[in-house]
């Protein structure tokens, strides 16, 4: 499968070291535009105002969640097709299911290897 490696992705993370790495293992997949937020507050204001292709967020940040984040999306028209992949240390089933119910196209538990960030985003990306 071909990525399109032009097109913009947004990293949601209140940990500024996961953004960097996060940023580090999209370059080195090949994508060139990456914009981060640091919760989700300011991830939906960025979203609102510009499309993105993919949207990778943290699961627990202050004062919005990225659960939160992509329940908010997925009630607003101009979002609600925006692909979501939802990052975590936590492995509960319980999680994946609500991230899934609510509308995250994938879920990767930290710690995780660029192959597996790169099948996720395929995996995504290929619906």
């Amino acid at each position: 499968m071909t990525l399109d490696f032009s097109m913009p992705i947004l990293v949601v993370d209140d940990y500024q070291t996961m953004i960097r790495i996060l940023r580090n293992l999209l370059k080195q997949i090949g994508f060139r535009e990456i914009d981060d937020a640091p919760d989700g507050s300011t991830a939906l204001t960025r979203l609102r105002s510009r499309p993105y292709g993919l949207v990778i967020t943290d699961w627990n940040m202050q004062p919005m969640t990225g659960y939160e984040l992509l329940r908010h999306a997925r009630a607003e028209e101009t979002l609600r097709t925006t692909p979501f992949i939802m990052v975590t240390a936590e492995s509960k089933m319980e999680n994946v299911i609500a991230a899934k119910n609510a509308g995250a196209n994938n879920y990767i538990v930290k710690p995780f290897t660029l192959h597996t960030l790169r099948a996720k985003i395929e995996a995504v990306l290929a619906r």
